[in-house]
């Protein structure tokens, strides 16, 4: 009958254990999290109706960096800056600063456990003591001495999802910065890109510079026959010159550009200032046509800081249940038992031993209104990240629309500057030998060089432009962070 009474007591017991952790899971007050809705258009402003048409679930953005920037030597670039740039290593700190905090926000809802003890001691030596005294038998006759050891507990149950709100921030967070991190690796190869082709189109310049440089000293070297025999005045002679040296100062204005790039791509590479290898003639290839785009409604699974964003909002949505977690009573729980005595010997025996327990209970009665300061306060950041999370939608999808205009554009614009080349070629050429012959002055071959030179840095600056948008696109769309 005894054991019976036992095992009820036990069912009992368990029962009220596993009622308890019912209620403690099931209160968790504050919103679920639901996301926002955003009116994204059917396809992006600007994209080719084949590429649309074709595959609308074919992207740019789902293929690795590598598949799309293919020059040998510029994935080494992004390569090395993958590995050493310092923005990358600073972002994956912040990661592991933010996976430490879930670790600290989430030990809340646990017990916590300490175990101490005490002990003094004394002992005198009694001979020492009675001769110092006149007398052989004064002083102590024992040693003193106490001892104890305890361990204590003590709980916040976490009935109304307070703790575990809390770590539903922290962990939202941690994504944030996940994301964060990779909207980082996104950007970098964005710069290093960018600054790769903006370098070679430096370069290109300045051939086209140094090339102009030398026809121009064959024309002064041929003025100055002229004007020597007689044949051609002075002034032919000095506007030659002119042009010589418009070109020859265009020369250390390039080369400190240059530097200066080299230098900023080896801050992308966490390196040092210096120069950087580069032969590939492919830099400034025209990207290929009809890109496919994909779906608007892909940018919100493929941008980093859309997810950034959201996750952002996760966080915010669970302060809400945070404050609201507040106003209700907190239960924290405690107990301690522990053993002593007056000699080391006795410190461990069953009769010094002492357990007791302690409960306590506190609800918020006033507080001048700052929980419902609080609460206001978490109401509206939410709020705050839901345009916030919304904007970033907008922004991609202008970004995306943006780089597709301008693909088309750029390329439009690189075309009729070939032609625009390919006719200042030909009128200087013509202007030479009218020159030569004598049927004309040599303003009209200073003019005709002018405006042949100016195309062919305007060509390279097309060229450049049409490159960019390739990256410009594949960065809208949320490629190259994977």
């Amino acid at each position: 009958m005894r054991s019976n009474s036992l095992w009820f007591q036990r069912v009992s017991a368990l029962s009220a254990i596993t009622a308890l952790a019912a209620v403690i899971s099931g209160c968790n007050v504050g919103p679920k999290y639901k996301r926002p809705n955003y009116p994204a258009p059917p396809a992006f402003r600007g994209a080719d109706d084949a590429a649309v048409t074709s595959d609308a679930q074919t992207s740019i953005g789902d293929q690795k960096w590598a598949e799309v920037f293919r020059e040998p030597e510029l994935q080494a670039l992004i390569n090395t800056a993958l590995a050493k740039n310092y923005d990358i290593q600073i972002a994956a700190q912040r990661i592991a600063e933010q996976q430490a905090q879930v670790q600290i926000t989430r030990s809340q809802e646990f017990p916590t456990v300490t175990v101490g003890g005490t002990g003094l001691g004394a002992s005198f030596n009694t001979s020492t003591l009675g001769s110092g005294s006149g007398s052989g038998s004064g002083g102590i006759s024992s040693p003193l001495s106490f001892g104890s050891f305890n361990v204590s507990a003590a709980w916040t149950p976490d009935f109304w999802g307070l703790y575990r709100k809390q770590t539903q921030e922290a962990r939202a967070q941690l994504l944030a910065q996940t994301w964060a991190q990779r909207a980082v690796r996104l950007s970098l190869i964005q710069s290093v890109v960018t600054t790769y082709i903006q370098l070679r189109a430096l370069d290109r310049q300045l051939d086209i510079t140094k090339q102009t440089l030398k026809a121009r000293q064959d024309s002064v070297n041929l003025t100055k026959t002229l004007s020597d025999g007689g044949a051609a005045p002075l002034s032919d002679l000095r506007q030659a010159e002119q042009l010589l040296f418009a070109a020859s100062s265009q020369v250390p204005q390039l080369e400190q550009q240059i530097q200066q790039q080299e230098n900023a791509m080896n801050l992308l590479l966490g390196g040092n200032p210096g120069p950087v290898a580069r032969t590939s003639p492919n830099a400034l290839t025209p990207p290929p046509q009809d890109i496919p785009t994909g779906l608007p409604t892909q940018l919100l699974e493929r941008r980093p800081d859309i997810q950034q964003a959201e996750a952002t909002l996760v966080a915010a949505n669970a302060q809400i249940g945070v404050a609201r977690a507040q106003f209700f009573p907190q239960l924290t729980i405690s107990a301690s038992g522990g053993v002593g005595g007056d000699s080391l010997s006795s410190i461990f025996s069953p009769d010094g031993k002492t357990i007791y327990g302690l409960g306590s209970l506190a609800q918020p009665l006033f507080e001048g209104g700052k929980l419902r300061g609080q609460l206001n306060i978490a109401k509206a950041t939410q709020l705050e990240d839901v345009y916030a999370y919304q904007k970033t939608i907008a922004t991609a999808l202008h970004d995306v629309s943006n780089a597709l205009i301008a693909l088309k554009k750029q390329r439009a614009y690189r075309e009729e500057q070939e032609k625009l080349v390919a006719a200042a070629q030909d009128a200087t050429r013509l202007a030479r030998l009218r020159y030569q012959g004598g049927a004309t002055a040599y303003l009209e071959v200073l003019t005709t060089d002018t405006n042949l030179y100016n195309a062919q840095l305007n060509l390279v600056a097309a060229q450049q432009g049409e490159a960019l948008t390739l990256v410009q696109l594949y960065t809208a769309l949320g490629g190259g962070w994977q």
